[in-house]
């Protein structure tokens, strides 16, 4: 099967333009496709519609494609990882949505003509010789060992997949805009800003606020009573902690449907592996070597602290009866035969409200005070700022580097961060999240400009300045007109394909079959 090509094969079996509406009906935020409680799909299809059933292999095909298209786009996820994150339901989606199109243009009498059909065929490089030409023996060949279909079958289907695409296409030359619609949408598009802003968190001037003397704390506790008590409802696992240990474990996994032979034989591996440490084998070192535990082998079985509750009762009852230093003998669970070191035990600790009261007066008062210093410092920046100091002059970010809220890490002093542009038909700025009050006054900015208020965003008081502002004028309208007029046509293109791919399934009967989906990606990952 040299020459053939996963990415034409992935775009032959989905057809040109069908993909791109699969991906944005079940992107993120999708739904996706419900089981009506229809016929069961039987065990070698991992869906029916309206009767009709998906075939495993088609599955099995797609699925294989869609994680070697990843890979050749740079991608190169786990197959675990892709099913984390829902692409086998996308994938078994895109399979559905084509059937449910092909039988909506099979009652709408839309059939692609023999000539089209050639031509798609002809086209597929996959079936091309060395020379570049359509071979029709390479074609077969094709068919045979990487379809696994008569050419009968694969034209049938193939058929039905153009038809599908045809349907889709009917469905959006409903898409009509008007100038009004274009109009709209340029006014709320080319009314933008940006902005440049710098935060300022209690947690900056924390170390600052200094321990209150006795007075002070007992005048707060006296004043904050029903504070101080809701922090330790919403806190009480901090003053409520069960026992725990730190703990290792060597696991020797034993199948659920193991047989008696390979049970013993696990059980002697186990217990070999308890006389090495009590010979004085370190234990990390034999669970690195030895453990089927693939999470943890590599860190000398770590698990880190552990509660009773989360582990199995014999296996819990077994380690937490141990002294630190202490490790079990063979202790069976659902996933084998578990060796466990007890690294360190500490007791449970049950603090009640009188006894941390005076620790959560002092952790109020100082956040308190805390608070009260951020937004004096946000004062002083805005009365900068409106005396002519930009806020990049008064809180610059170091040449080559940018803002810690851009890196994704802890801020610990003001920084000066510059928006990308955005507009006014949301509540959110870039980089700060929903701010619907410096929204409103950024639009109402004629020009570049300080904001004339300390706003409130999360715990954050935040100090901004206008430094652009395009609003929509005719000149630009006319610009970019067409333009707008293609992404407003596009976008009720997608509309009327959501709306339509939503009525066929509502009108329809979808039954998935996921164990046959698990056994084919079970024996894949």
């Amino acid at each position: 099967m040299d020459g053939l090509n996963p990415r034409k094969v992935f775009s032959l079996l989905f057809i040109i333009g069908i993909a791109v509406v699969f991906t944005l009906q079940f992107g993120p935020g999708s739904n996706g496709f419900a089981d009506t409680g229809s016929a069961a799909p039987t065990a070698s299809a991992v869906a029916t519609v309206n009767g009709k059933e998906i075939p495993l292999r088609d599955f099995s095909m797609a699925w294989s494609q869609q994680m070697n298209f990843l890979r050749s786009q740079g991608n190169p996820i786990p197959e675990s990882v892709a099913r984390q994150f829902g692409l086998d339901k996308q994938v078994l989606d895109r399979l559905v949505n084509a059937e449910l199109l092909a039988q909506s243009a099979e009652r709408h009498g839309i059939t692609p003509s023999d000539e089209e059909l050639r031509k798609l065929i002809h086209e597929n490089t996959d079936f091309h010789s060395k020379e570049g030409a359509f071979d029709f023996a390479r074609y077969q060949q094709v068919l045979r060992d990487f379809y696994r279909r008569t050419p009968q079958e694969y034209e049938q289907e193939l058929r039905r997949q153009m038809a599908a695409q045809k349907m889709m296409d009917v469905v959006r030359t409903g898409a009509v805009v008007s100038d009004d619609e274009v109009r709209a949408r340029y006014e709320k598009e080319g009314n933008q800003a940006k902005l440049v802003f710098a935060r300022f968190l209690p947690t900056m001037y924390a170390d600052q606020v200094p321990a209150p003397t006795p007075a002070k704390l007992a005048e707060f506790q006296k004043a904050h009573e029903k504070e101080i008590a809701d922090y330790y409802s919403a806190n009480a696992f901090v003053y409520n902690v069960p026992e725990r240990i730190r703990a290792r474990q060597i696991l020797v996994k034993v199948a659920p449907d193991a047989t008696a032979e390979q049970k013993a034989q696990a059980k002697a591996k186990a217990e070999g592996l308890r006389k090495e440490l009590e010979g004085g084998k370190d234990f990390a070192t034999l669970a690195k070597a030895s453990s089927d535990d693939d999470a943890t082998k590599l860190k000398g079985g770590e698990l880190g602290w552990v509660e009773r509750t989360t582990w199995d009762p014999a296996l819990a009852n077994a380690a937490f009866a141990l002294k630190a230093g202490e490790v079990t003998q063979p202790v069976e669970s659902p996933l084998g035969l578990h060796l466990v070191k007890v690294e360190e035990k500490k007791e449970a600790q049950a603090k009640k409200l009188d006894d941390v009261k005076g620790e959560i007066a002092t952790t109020l008062y100082k956040q308190e005070q805390a608070k009260g210093l951020a937004k004096a410092e946000a004062d002083k920046a805005l009365a900068a700022a409106k005396a002519g100091k930009s806020l990049k002059e008064q809180f610059p970010v170091p040449a080559g580097q940018q803002p810690a809220l851009l890196r994704f890490e802890a801020e610990t002093k003001p920084e000066a961060v510059e928006t990308d542009s955005f507009t006014a038909q949301g509540d959110s700025v870039p980089h700060l999240g929903p701010a619907p009050g410096l929204v409103k006054a950024t639009f109402e900015a004629k020009g570049p400009a300080v904001l004339g208020e300390v706003f409130t965003v999360g715990e954050a008081n935040v100090v901004a300045q206008v430094v652009e502002r395009e609003k929509p004028d005719t000149a630009g309208f006319d610009k970019r007109k067409e333009e707008l007029r293609t992404q407003a046509r596009q976008a009720k293109q997608i509309e009327l394909t959501e709306s339509f791919l939503k009525s066929l399934k509502k009108s329809g009967n979808v039954v998935t079959n996921t164990e046959a989906i698990d056994s084919v990606l079970g024996s894949a990952g």
